[in-house]
């Protein structure tokens, strides 16, 4: 099992590369195009152009934004409150990726890469954050050492 600590930074180092995606993903949008497709095709122009790339008239991405910023605060936080926090928000932000990912399947019949690029990145995550979780939760707890009785005690 890794250490807390290699997994804290993991997760940290891969919310910065989604921050860095979903905010590609907005600048282009708020630009009135899409995101360039590098591998070619006009896949990410149509999921652009659809009506699920915005809720309530704004832009999916940038709830990726705030997801990944929330993600690498609760990454950054010791203790069992980063670790469940990271969970909890990881398994929302999986869960959001692969409805539109779904949506990007089988409703709007096209695939963006950069959208892909986000869901593998939460997925990620994930992983990361189920790990530092189930593997590191109360760890304060037993890591502190027994305190040897008083004198008054003994």
């Amino acid at each position: 099992m890794p250490r807390e600590q290699t997994l804290r930074v993991a997760a940290i180092a891969i919310a910065i590369v989604g921050i860095g995606v979903a905010t590609y993903i907005t600048i282009a949008d708020s630009g009135g195009g899409a995101p360039a497709c590098l591998a070619g095709g006009h896949g990410c122009a149509t999921v652009a152009k659809s009506q699920y790339s915005h809720v309530a008239g704004v832009n999916v991405a940038v709830f990726g934004i705030v997801g990944y910023v929330l993600l690498a605060i609760a990454a950054a936080t010791p203790g069992d409150a980063g670790r469940f926090g990271g969970l909890v928000l990881s398994l929302v932000g999986f869960g959001f990726s692969a409805y539109l990912t779904y949506l990007e399947l089988f409703v709007i019949d096209a695939i963006c890469q950069w959208c892909v690029a986000s869901a593998g990145l939460m997925t990620l995550l994930l992983i990361v954050n189920a790990t530092r979780a189930l593997g590191y939760a109360g760890a304060e707890l037993t890591a502190r050492p027994a305190t040897p009785p008083s004198a008054d005690q003994v």
